[in-house]
């Protein structure tokens, strides 16, 4: 059987369209299959028209988590569910075609059991565009782990493989670099993204910086060891700087047309603000990000709370 996990929230109009290419596409899947909604906390009409669905198609049935915990989480609570031996990750806005699910499915069947969609031709602004662009390159480069680039949650993973991501402990979950750290057999799919069929897109460029930043400090301690460098760096500049001003206030040479002495304490406050502020702000401000990553692993809360079941 093929499970497809479609999280959501706030999509009430795109859910029946979703619903019924979702059956047309499933004539060429040649496999029965279910659909799991995580509805997300949704303030709209979602969870009735969910409900709707499931008195329609039994095979169609959500899970309702008592309020808005985020697209990863809502992820991972339907592949805690899902009970196919195919498991299909795709969102309810329609940019990711139902109909491409097909092509992932024959690479699974070929024995791949990681086969991710890579973006092409998106239909967002610029900015947007950019901004993907930019990110999914620096996580690349600085990432301890490969992950392909243009990649996002569209995919099918085997059993197997969700076992394993269920498996695992930690509560900042960033679902593309787990997929791709655990390994496995993995292949990539082109496909082209299309335009949200309605509605607003809930990613916005500030969800977008959580999402780089959980992916960097889940992935990388690079920024940690940018911090000794750029100490390094900034007291090597400061003490460059006490040589100097040093050596013109001993010998009373002008600098610009001013000598040091003519204001009391000026190398002094200089070379201190640039010495305290530029070490100890950036390096606070580093590992505070990974501080409070520890913070949130160590009180060991549950990723989400599911409040309603269609089984229920």
């Amino acid at each position: 059987m093929i499970s497809i996990i479609v999280p959501l929230y706030n999509e009430a109009p795109n859910l029946e369209p979703l619903t019924d290419r979702l059956h047309r596409a499933s004539s060429q899947w040649q496999m029965p299959y279910e659909v799991i909604f995580v509805d997300d906390g949704s303030t709209d009409n979602s969870r009735s028209i969910l409900e709707d669905i499931h008195q329609k198609h039994p095979n169609h049935r959500y899970l309702g988590l008592s309020r808005n915990f985020g697209h990863q989480p809502a992820l991972c609570a339907g592949l805690s569910h899902a009970r196919g031996e195919a498991i299909v990750l795709i969102d309810a806005d329609l940019q990711d075609p139902p109909e491409c699910i097909a092509l992932l499915l024959d690479k699974w069947r070929e024995g791949y059991q990681v086969v991710y969609g890579i973006r092409q031709h998106r239909k967002e602004n610029f900015l947007k565009r950019a901004s993907y662009w930019v990110f999914y390159r620096l996580l690349n480069k600085l990432a301890n782990i490969s992950t392909p680039l243009d990649a996002g949650d569209f995919c099918v993973l085997d059993r197997q493989v969700v076992n394993h991501l269920n498996a695992l402990p930690e509560r900042n979950r960033f679902m593309r670099g787990l997929r791709a750290w655990v390994g496995f057999s993995q292949i990539g799919v082109t496909y082209e993204r299309q335009a949200r069929f309605s509605g607003k897109r809930k990613y916005t460029l500030s969800h977008l910086l959580k999402l780089a930043i959980d992916g960097l400090t889940n992935f990388s301690i690079r920024p940690l060891q940018w911090v000794g460098i750029i100490g390094v760096l900034v007291s090597i500049f400061s003490f460059s700087g006490l040589l100097f001003y040093g050596i013109l206030r001993v010998f009373d040479l002008p600098f610009w047309g001013h000598s040091p002495g003519d204001v009391p304490g000026f190398t002094t406050l200089i070379l201190v603000i640039l010495f305290a502020s530029g070490i100890q702000m950036l390096a606070l401000g580093i590992l505070g990000l990974y501080m409070g990553r520890i913070f949130e692993e160590i009180k060991q809360r549950p990723l989400y709370i599911i409040e309603k079941t269609s089984d229920e």
